[in-house]
């Protein structure tokens, strides 16, 4: 918080003036009503009342000016704040490895970017409202109603420790509250993601009832956690009305018996009271602040725990697309000299000793069973892991030795899970490609076997895209993945189980047509269908995470076991009527 207010110094300096400006004006008003009531009124001096009556509305008048001007600038600021802080949390998260998102986990990072930061802005309002207009009014109240009256000013002082004591038993119990507030919050938002993104699976399994009461319990844990803090925060109003009330009662009562013995005049009474007032209302100000603060407190330790944590995975510190001198279009040879990689707490790594080299010009297809670390192997390459052991090269460089940036603008990657953007068609194929123009969108679609639906769309390129590309088949959503990988023009390209949801005829035009426009590039497949990686260059062979086999189809369906048990139950589904 300290860093982002001293990026608006300025500003901030300028609300302090203001308020103390608007602070100090409310405090010269009762002094100055009580000179008009003593000596205007009680001595009949009309020109007296009028020439202070004037200087009273004109500092009225300085007054709402000043309040005015610090309200603007203190929402100004602290929506300035909310901004900086989302945008800090985005950008550290985007350069999160897979791992270290899991680690808090998405529908937690969703709550801190976005209820958490509001939080912190809510309190920022709060108290740029009464960064300094508070103490000055607490201070300069105290001064002035004791030039007043200096034996009435024993009230003062017995109300303030009172008020001081109901602020901090009510503060110590808010901080726990607010604390597993904001962690029922994350669970209530992860129940509710789960239940939409999984509503096809809940409803064919029948589950909706035990959702309903999963949701339900999520909520009444939060509800129940929200009417605790709001009782705690509802008390304190009428405790602090009580008191004032008391206050007041006690001054005119007291007031008035001095009045009575002549010790005391009439306007200094009347301003007396409102200086008297003027410090309640401050002291009501700093408890609501300090009953907000406590929840801002616990939003910004899990704001900061996201921002102090570095990136598991990084590239070197200098940046540049090309810091070995290697054009980033050139083609590049894939190596991997025993690499091997397990998950931080697994009993067993899943990838062990893997070593194969695949040229430029050529395709390499990784094939095995489920589990068997096929996704994992191909994650290595853009660095969204990092091997436990050995080392991974790209055209003769240690992959860890370019900026990721780098790196990955060198690889155009297709991933196991077709995910498309809101927006409209271009938009996502765009991604692969900025600057391409609808020409070039067509010819990807084209190779991708994306054409013919995309022009029956309703606007063709700009028809739109929902979230997820849910509004897509599942074979549709691989066609468009694939074109836009195809805009990228990389010298390496990854396609991760990218042909599973296409049909037998699909699936060979589609790699039909990839052979010829991907001939120099280095490509990677990661497949389930053997007919999809049959004229591969080399076939890699899975197995626990070991590489069982490699070659050819040929070579392997004559020396693996494993693979020809993958390819003869492929081939029988395939020849099935």
């Amino acid at each position: 918080m300290g860093r982002l207010l001293s990026a608006h110094r300025a500003a901030v300096l300028a609300i302090v003036c203001l308020q103390l400006v608007q602070t100090t004006a409310g405090l010269m008003l009762p002094t100055l009503n009580a000179a008009v009531i003593d000596d205007g009124i009680v001595a009949g001096n009309t020109p007296l009342i009028l020439r202070l009556g004037g200087w009273m509305a004109g500092i009225a008048a300085l007054q709402v000016a000043a309040a005015v001007a610090a309200g603007y600038l203190g929402a100004v600021v602290a929506m300035k704040i909310g901004h900086r802080l989302r945008s800090d949390l985005f950008t550290r998260v985007q350069h999160f490895s897979s791992q270290d998102v899991g680690t808090f986990g998405a529908p937690s990072l969703v709550t801190r970017a976005t209820n958490d930061v509001i939080q912190i802005q809510n309190l920022a309002l709060l108290a740029f409202t009464m960064l300094a207009a508070a103490p000055a009014s607490f201070l300069g109240g105290i001064v002035l109603a004791a030039h007043q009256d200096l034996p009435l000013s024993g009230i003062v002082a017995a109300v303030i420790p009172l008020l001081a004591a109901v602020m901090v038993l009510i503060v110590r119990r808010l901080i726990p509250l607010y604390r597993q507030g904001q962690e029922l919050l994350e669970r209530i938002g992860r129940v509710l993601r789960e239940q939409i993104i999984g509503a096809n699976v809940i409803r064919g399994f029948v589950r909706q009832d035990h959702e309903i009461r999963r949701f339900d319990a999520a909520n009444k844990d939060l509800t129940r956690n929200n009417l605790a803090s709001a009782l705690l925060v509802a008390r304190m109003n009428p405790l602090i009305m009580v008191v004032v009330n008391l206050s007041s009662v006690a001054v005119v009562w007291f007031g008035g018996h001095r009045i009575e013995a002549g010790e005391m005049r009439l306007g200094a009474l009347t301003a007396f009271i409102a200086y008297i007032l003027q410090i309640l209302i401050a002291i009501m100000m700093a408890m609501y602040v300090f009953t907000t603060a406590p929840r801002a407190a616990v939003c910004a330790e899990r704001i900061q725990a996201v921002l102090d944590t570095e990136p598991s995975i990084a590239g070197p510190s200098i940046a540049g697309p090309s810091r070995d001198g290697l054009p980033v279009a050139a083609p590049a040879a894939v190596e991997f000299r025993g690499v091997s990689f397990a998950y931080p707490g697994a009993e067993a790594p899943v990838l062990s000793d893997i070593s194969f080299t695949a040229a430029p010009g050529s395709t390499t297809a990784i094939v095995g069973a489920t589990g068997s670390g096929k996704t994992t192997l191909l994650n290595l390459l853009p660095r969204f892991l990092d091997p436990t052991a050995g080392s991974i090269t790209l055209g003769g460089q240690d992959i860890r030795s370019l900026p990721l940036g780098a790196l990955r603008e060198r690889m155009s990657l297709v991933p196991q899970h077709s995910y498309l953007f809101s927006g409209s068609v271009a938009d996502n194929l765009r991604i692969g490609g900025p600057a391409a123009t609808d020409a070039e969108l067509w010819g990807a679609l084209d190779t991708a076997q994306a054409e013919d639906f995309v022009r029956r769309l309703p606007g063709g390129l700009d028809a739109p895209v929902s979230q997820g590309g849910t509004n897509f088949s599942g074979g549709q959503r691989q066609r468009l993945c694939i074109a836009r990988a195809l805009l990228r023009q990389a010298p390496v390209y990854l396609f991760d189980d990218s042909f599973s949801a296409l049909d037998y005829v699909t699936d060979r035009r589609l790699r039909a047509a990839l052979d010829s426009l991907l001939a120099p590039a280095t490509v990677l497949i990661v497949a389930e269908r053997v007919s999809t990686i049959e004229r591969a260059d080399q076939i890699l062979v899975l197995e626990d995470g070991l590489l069982a086999a490699r070659g050819s189809h040929a070579e392997l369906m004559e020396s693996s076991r494993t693979y020809r048990e993958i390819a003869a139950s492929q081939l029988v589904l395939e020849e099935s009527p």
